[in-house]
């Protein structure tokens, strides 16, 4: 089949060549029953890559299930792929079959496969190997005949460094690797997405299509992307309804886009500009990063009362700063960070001093702290607690067991 015919059957917009290298792989792998990794950041599409390779294939008359793996608790997921048996556990009230049995001779697609447990990854293994499978409580082992097309937007070979991801499981899954390339990866591309959209949304909202000036052009090209395909569309949409003209210039455009905020993580203390998506790969590193932001502040914030106390200027009326006062800027700081320097003036020889107490460098400790602080935010919703965090609801979900947060 010609790609062009591919791209027309999906809705697949682009020509640029890492697009189609991408796709003719998925082209040249579907009619085998190779295991397949497909790589790329969230919102580039990769599920249609799925969804390709299985219509392309032997299989495509029979099953097609996508299941996201982050969206599944760490302790049901063995039984949403494999199933389980009456009484294995408290609420299992019947016998239930698993995706790899209702699947049998199909294709199941495995979106965030980095978020599997390890249990759940060498369950899985067996079944690439040797297609077999033992439902949650059962001791018989079940045969099965699934293609699994597996998805992340992590690099799993740094995850098998660190024993998230097993190294075995990794290389049969990735017999062969496709790589969906993000959005601004493609920018001859994103005009042509972007006239597609506005000209949907026209034909829905019966209105004309917007159209953009070349400085208009330039800020859309230049703009990051990264939250890829989806957020373009999400911005079309906003512009086709909420713009008042119908020709939007750079500021017009602008005003659509968030203003340099490409993430809502935190900014590298002394750092330039915004923080890649890549540099999160892993949740401790938000962490790291806001707790030496933090603890930047803080050293500051001693320094300027230290300065301001040692102020010949202000020294003389140095008696205003009682142990009341002192006591009231400790407990401030107290609430907003346990362990932050406590400032003590020392009146004896007439020069404020100060006293670092040491602060405490436990990630554990700043890691649940951010957890309370974010399900206090968002009123114990998880999910958008997730979000703001920057992991998985199913991780939020570990998290909380194991830090014994009550919600």
């Amino acid at each position: 089949m010609e790609l062009q015919s591919i791209k027309n059957r999906y809705g697949i917009i682009g020509n640029s060549p890492a697009l189609n290298h991408a796709l003719n792989i998925a082209v040249q792998v579907a009619n085998t029953d190779l295991s397949v990794l497909i790589n790329g950041e969230s919102g580039v599409g990769k599920e249609v890559f799925s969804q390709i390779i299985h219509s392309l294939s032997a299989r495509k008359h029979n099953p097609f299930i996508a299941v996201n793996c982050g969206a599944i608790p760490e302790g049901t997921i063995d039984s949403e792929l494999f199933g389980h048996e009456k009484g294995s556990f408290t609420g299992a009230v019947d016998s239930r079959k698993g995706y790899f049995e209702t699947v049998n001779g199909g294709t199941i697609f495995l979106d965030e496969i980095g978020e599997l447990p390890l249990g759940t990854q060498a369950r899985l293994l067996r079944v690439l190997e040797a297609g077999e499978y033992i439902r949650v409580g059962s001791s018989k082992v079940q045969k099965t005949d699934v293609r699994v097309i597996a998805a992340t937007n992590k690099e799993l070979i740094e995850y098998t460094q660190t024993n998230k991801f097993r190294e075995d499981l990794y290389y049969r899954l990735n017999t062969v690797p496709i790589r969906v390339p993000a959005l601004r990866d493609r920018k001859e591309d994103i005009y042509l997405l972007f006239r597609k959209f506005v000209t949907d949304f026209a034909d829905r909202y019966k209105g004309n299509p917007v159209q953009l000036d070349e400085g208009a052009k330039d800020v859309l090209i230049n703009y990051p992307w990264p939250g890829n395909v989806r957020e373009l569309k999400n911005i079309a949409e906003q512009i086709s309804v909420l713009s008042q003209e119908k020709q939007i210039n750079a500021n017009t455009m602008k005003s659509f886009l968030p203003e340099h905020n490409y993430s809502r993580l935190p900014v590298l203390a002394g750092g330039a500009g915004s923080i890649s998506h890549s540099e999160f790969a892993n949740e401790r590193d938000i962490l790291y990063k806001l707790f030496f932001d933090m603890k930047k502040d803080v050293n500051e914030l001693k320094k300027m009362f230290f300065d301001l106390l040692q102020n010949p200027n202000i020294a003389q009326h140095a008696s205003v700063y009682n142990d009341e006062s002192f006591a009231e800027l400790s407990n401030s700081q107290q609430n907003h960070s346990p362990s932050k320097p406590v400032f003590l003036p020392q009146h004896n020889d007439g020069i404020a001093q100060h006293e670092d107490v040491e602060e405490s460098l436990s990630i554990v400790d700043k890691e649940k702290e951010l957890i309370i602080k974010a399900l206090k935010k968002h009123k114990g919703k998880r999910k958008d607690a997730s979000l703001d965090l920057g992991i998985s609801e199913r991780t939020l979900y570990r998290k909380l067991k194991e830090y014994d947060i009550d919600e």
